[in-house]
């Protein structure tokens, strides 16, 4: 059985709550991700940014030539996450009937990754092609 941790991304550079939206925005960017895990100073999961989320700020904001809003102002408050020791159909079963592309990986409440729906369907697409060679 394949583990989440077999095909989650550890190497992401999450938001912390008190980040401007400029530099939410960049990060967004830089990771070339949709949406991006907010964390406190400890790591531990607070939020998620999605780039959803700051449209509706970004206009407003570039408009006005201003912006005095952070990160805490715009995310989804405790968003759904993951264990690593969740199974891979597991979480394809969760993400058929759920919203999110993008899920963050907490353990003990930590934020040690993230998984998106395309590892799940890569994983399960390899299990599939290993059925139908057997």
């Amino acid at each position: 059985m394949i583990l989440i941790r077999d095909i989650m991304s550890t190497h992401i550079t999450p938001l912390h709550e008190e980040m401007s939206l400029p530099q939410a925005v960049d990060h967004l960017i830089d990771s070339n991700m949709i949406g991006l895990p907010v964390i406190d100073a400890q790591k531990h999961l607070t939020g998620f940014l999605s780039e959803h989320d700051c449209i509706p700020f970004l206009l407003g904001d570039s408009y006005h030539c201003d912006s005095h809003v952070l990160v805490k102002d715009m995310m989804q408050p405790a968003p759904l996450s993951v264990k690593p020791t969740l199974t891979v159909l597991e979480l394809a079963q969760m993400m058929a009937t759920n919203k999110p592309k993008i899920y963050p990986v907490v353990d003990n409440g930590i934020l040690i990754g993230l998984v998106k729906r395309g590892q799940v369907m890569a994983a399960l697409n390899n299990q599939l092609k290993q059925c139908q060679a057997a």
